[in-house]
């Protein structure tokens, strides 16, 4: 899937659309990708001269790779984090690189999802979190 079908499921646009690829696997787990440009807004101030892709985006682009993982329940609703836990970020990821990210779900209760979340680079962990979401209608949010 590409930015443009993932757009047909996912309300983030640009600037904040932060998955390039996503591509659901037959054991259940997606797999998304997001190619860091080197231009993107989190990186004009982090830092100057030695841009690193903030942790708050690298949990961000995990949580909407994952969005996969949920797309039936996604039309005419959005996600919004409800947690982020046990949260470790073990390398830097610098413009240039591709990360990839690797999802399951690990728990489900009505529009509640809980989601394991690992992302690489280059096959190097870089951050794995435990990431949950509520699925809330369009009309309900800002609400």
């Amino acid at each position: 899937m590409d930015r443009e079908e993932i757009k047909k499921f996912l309300r983030h646009r640009e600037p904040m659309l932060l998955v390039d690829e996503m591509e659901l696997q037959e054991d259940g787990t997606v797999i998304g990708k997001y190619h860091v440009r080197g231009d993107e807004f989190f990186l004009q101030g982090h830092f100057p001269g030695q841009p690193i892709v903030p942790g708050v985006i690298l949990c961000e682009i995990m949580g909407q790779c994952s969005s996969l993982l949920i797309r039936d329940y996604l039309v005419g609703h959005t996600t919004l984090f409800t947690g982020i836990d046990k949260t470790r970020f073990k390398h830097q990821v610098v413009p240039g690189d591709t990360i990839e990210v690797h999802a399951r779900i690990t728990n489900h209760r009505a529009m509640l999802f809980w989601i394991d979340a690992k992302a690489y680079v280059d096959g190097n962990l870089c951050v794995e979190a435990s990431l949950s979401f509520a699925v809330v209608p369009n009309d309900k949010v800002n609400g």
